[in-house]
């Protein structure tokens, strides 16, 4: 399955009428539409001065992690709605011990596509081979400078030779195994400049996606200067300059086409809130789903879910608007 054609797809369908249309008849049908993201560990090795992780009060918040047995019944609850499962969302899903059982259970439940967001530090050669073997279709990879110094400067703790050799491990292994390496470039007006030099310090045979992306306020970060007007000027011409070399090499970009566009209306994020499935040991999709007894199926049916979806179909964008600009990137196929 190709999840990025997915979402060119749904950017392509401009009616949110159609588009909840088909949610509804896909649940109806029992059909999977769901983007299961999870957090197996409410823990990060890292304090990227981007991320919340970096506010002391709300990190002592974060407590928990699933155990083996409950992690059988959070499978057994939801995995075969799961269009696509992201193992880490919010956290750094590379502390959980077993986490090639989370794979290995996707697979059971014939999830068509599982994914692996992490920051990499944790990885080596041995744990990606591992996870590959058990089935994991893509790693997405956090990123917040080019260069070594603007790396660990923004991402404290971590180790850019350690994030190397895991590209290193990645190119190696993509002769071996078929998969995806996505890598997310979080840009602020401090480490913009330095994209025009990416491709000198990662290997384009190492990864098959990049998604770049603005800054955005997740919380009470280190790094707290979100303004990035002054780069509206150069942005296009960068970003151009990095369309043509990830074309040149089969790459994708997933990346605005503008600064200014950040701000318009997306319309394939109505659905985000009907498709987006939030797990973690504290939290449960939508409240009031008790995980451990009832399933998908049952609780939809208890909370009217149905009727929800299709009433949908007959609401204006403005009784939508809150579910707008989730997806503000453009995705190009090269």
């Amino acid at each position: 399955m190709n999840v990025y054609k997915l979402l060119q797809l749904n950017r392509r369908i401009k009616s949110h009428r159609v588009k909840f249309l088909g949610l509804y008849l896909l649940h109806k049908f029992n059909k999977r539409y769901l983007a299961v993201n999870l957090d197996p560990v409410m823990a990060c090795n890292l304090r990227c001065k981007m991320c919340y992780f970096t506010d002391e009060d709300y990190v002592k918040t974060l407590k928990g992690q699933f155990k083996d047995e409950e992690l059988n019944l959070v499978a057994k609850a939801i995995f075969s709605r799961a269009l696509k499962l992201q193992i880490g969302c919010g956290t750094e899903p590379t502390l959980y011990k077993n986490l090639v059982k989370i794979v290995e259970l996707g697979k059971q439940y014939k999830v068509p596509y599982i994914s692996l967001t992490t920051n990499a530090n944790l990885l080596n050669e041995e744990k990606i081979e591992a996870l590959l073997k058990a089935g994991l279709n893509e790693f997405t990879i956090s990123l917040h400078g080019v260069t070594k110094e603007s790396y660990e400067n923004f991402m404290k703790k971590a180790s850019y030779e350690k994030f190397q050799n895991a590209f290193e491990a990645f190119a190696k292994l993509k002769s071996k195994y078929n998969f995806k390496v996505r890598i997310n470039y979080t840009f602020n007006k401090d480490n913009f400049y330095e994209l025009k030099d990416f491709f000198k310090h990662f290997d384009a045979k190492s990864f098959d996606i990049l998604q770049i992306r603005p800054i955005q306020k997740i919380g009470n970060t280190e790094y707290s200067d979100f303004d990035i007007s002054t780069l509206e000027p150069d942005y296009p011409i960068l970003i151009q300059t990095i369309r043509k070399t990830c074309k040149s090499n089969n790459i994708i970009l997933m990346a605005p086409e503008t600064i200014g566009s950040l701000n318009s209306e997306n319309q394939s994020s109505f659905i985000f809130d009907y498709t987006f499935c939030y797990i973690s040991p504290n939290k449960f999709w939508k409240e009031g789903f008790n995980w451990r007894e009832e399933h998908f199926n049952a609780f939809s049916k208890r909370i009217n879910w149905s009727q929800e979806l299709f009433s949908n179909v007959f609401k204006s964008k403005t009784h939508l608007k809150s579910l707008s600009n989730k997806l503000n990137y453009e995705i190009e196929f090269n």
